[in-house]
């Protein structure tokens, strides 16, 4: 096809197209199609390398995983207490969906959860382990340390939902004040965590 991609990797570019593709538009308008003709690709030329949209949405998910667990660790170096590295974990995550809509629903979805894309389970474990070890340091016992983690990450994700879906931009916040209100908001969670429990 004229102007057709060439380039010597079309998986890595289809993942790369794939996305952009989501950041702008969210996985639900996601499709292969789609992805190809930012590929500059015919539209049957993806499934030489993904034989449907969960195997392509698959690798795209393992990728964002591993990006997302590069960011956190990187957020968390810089804090010297364990209450301030799990805020930074927790704003990181905040900011990851808002930058790029791939969140909790594309790490866990339904469609993904097939045992054949193994490197995605591992690559999501390794992203909930940043949190959760960080979390085993504030409260050693494991039933509460899970559970720390849980509100955590449902906060973070709860603020950066917020702004997709426009809550937030209608009441004026940017990007930047809802990843600074997801920090605060997991340092305080943190914090009565770190209190006596009776």
């Amino acid at each position: 096809m004229p102007g057709q991609y060439h380039h010597r990797n079309l998986r890595t570019e289809l993942v790369r197209v794939s996305l952009e593709l989501i950041a702008a538009n969210g996985v639900a308008s996601f499709s292969v199609a789609e992805a190809a003709r930012r590929a500059k690709v015919s539209a049957a030329a993806p499934y030489r390398h993904f034989p449907d949209r969960a195997a392509l949405l698959a690798v795209v998910a393992t990728t964002a995983a591993t990006q997302l667990r590069a960011l956190a660790e990187e957020a968390a170096a810089e804090e010297t207490d364990d209450g301030a590295a799990l805020a930074a974990v927790a704003a990181m995550h905040t900011r990851f969906l808002i930058d790029t809509r791939i969140g909790l629903d594309v790490f866990f979805s339904e469609e993904l959860a097939d045992s054949k894309y193994a490197e995605l389970h591992d690559a999501r474990r390794e992203l909930v382990d940043v949190t959760l070890f960080r979390c085993l340091a504030v409260v050693p016992e494991p039933e509460m340390a899970l559970e720390l983690m849980e509100q955590l990450t449902t906060q973070a994700h709860g603020y950066g939902e917020f702004f997709l879906n426009g809550v937030y931009r209608r009441l004026g916040y940017p990007a930047e004040q809802v990843v600074a209100k997801s920090r605060r908001a997991a340092r305080i969670v943190v914090e009565a965590y770190r209190w006596p429990r009776l």
